[in-house]
């Protein structure tokens, strides 16, 4: 839904969460539809990109003091909260981030006059959840916003996102190149349907300009279910490597994850691990409010992909010339 608008009302949305994926993509499009976008981060020097698009404030501010967040919504149209931890650094980090910013966010709305909300929350996302704390943490977080009755609150559920810049194809392609031979695989028999990020930020935009969206809670997937497996298995395709991928079973999954979670970089936790014993997929389709045809895997990750092994291989030629000259 494309909307004009002269600048003088350009309406201002406040991304909280807007330096990151989702966030970047989030913000061209909101660019592009008219929208000036605030954009708060702890270090927006390492952001430049995001500061030079035309209608962007990005500033420096720690979202979690709630003095600094009521003066970040204060004037704005909406807001939208992106902000998201899929590990803990300290124990408590899920219960700061998912559910105690929520909190902060609301009553900054509330204080500012600000009436709609924009809510990342994840698929599976529930509050009475016996699984991972992720999972029961965005539950927390999502009932908390949609509990508060003057405010107008969409609320999105996605699976794992998928684009240029993600976290998930990225990095098991890294992990690829790195694996000598084979990769063990932990949940390999758990299931995901990717959705592409800029369906999810279609949905976003659309939701800030139809008021039938305002109350409910979408599920996001693409069009089509895999294994984990058959995704790590795709990946190794697209990026040319032969690698055999190794599926571990229940007790090994475990036993990696406890192993791996003790690791720089946290690749892969007993949390992760509770999160995938629950299939990350829609029991509908896309909701056809939006008016989106989701594109599936096939169509965009060996564009972004193919890049990423055009530049591990210039810098492998280039670490070759460096040690023969």
């Amino acid at each position: 839904m494309d909307v004009e608008f002269t600048r003088a009302q350009r309406p201002l949305v406040c991304v909280l969460g807007g330096t990151g994926f989702v966030g970047h993509h989030l913000v061209n499009h909101l660019t592009e539809h008219g929208y000036r976008v605030r954009i708060p981060s702890r270090r927006p020097q390492r952001h430049r990109e995001l500061g030079v698009l035309p209608h962007v404030e990005l500033l420096e501010a720690d979202v979690h003091d709630p003095q600094t967040l009521s003066r970040l919504v204060r004037g704005c149209d909406a807001a939208v909260n992106l902000v998201a931890i899929l590990n803990e650094e300290r124990p408590g980090d899920f219960q700061r981030v998912h559910v105690e910013l929520p909190r902060k966010l609301v009553q900054a709305c509330q204080d500012a006059g600000v009436q709609r909300l924009l809510h990342m929350s994840a698929l599976n996302a529930d509050p009475r959840g016996d699984l991972s704390r992720y999972l029961t943490s965005k539950g927390e977080g999502e009932a908390l916003v949609h509990g508060v009755q003057d405010l107008e609150v969409t609320s999105f559920r996605p699976s794992i996102i998928f684009g240029l810049g993600d976290h998930f194809f990225n990095r098991f392609a890294a992990l690829l190149r790195l694996s000598p031979f084979v990769l063990p695989l932990a949940c390999p028999r758990s299931r995901l349907a990717p959705v592409y990020v800029d369906d999810v930020v279609g949905a976003m935009i659309h939701a800030l300009e139809d008021r039938r969206t305002i109350g409910q809670r979408y599920d996001l997937c693409g069009p089509h279910a895999y294994t984990l497996q058959q995704l790590v298995e795709f990946t190794a395709q697209t990026i040319g490597v032969k690698r055999l991928v190794i599926p571990l079973g229940d007790g090994l999954s475990r036993l990696q994850a406890r192993i791996l979670q003790h690791l720089p970089g946290k690749l892969f936790t007993y949390d992760n691990y509770r999160s995938l014993q629950v299939d990350g997929v829609c029991r509908q389709g896309f909701p056809e409010i939006f008016g989106i045809d989701p594109q599936p895997i096939e169509a965009i990750v060996p564009v972004y992909l193919a890049n990423q092994t055009l530049r591990a291989r210039y810098d492998q030629f280039r670490a070759l010339a460096r040690h023969e000259y």
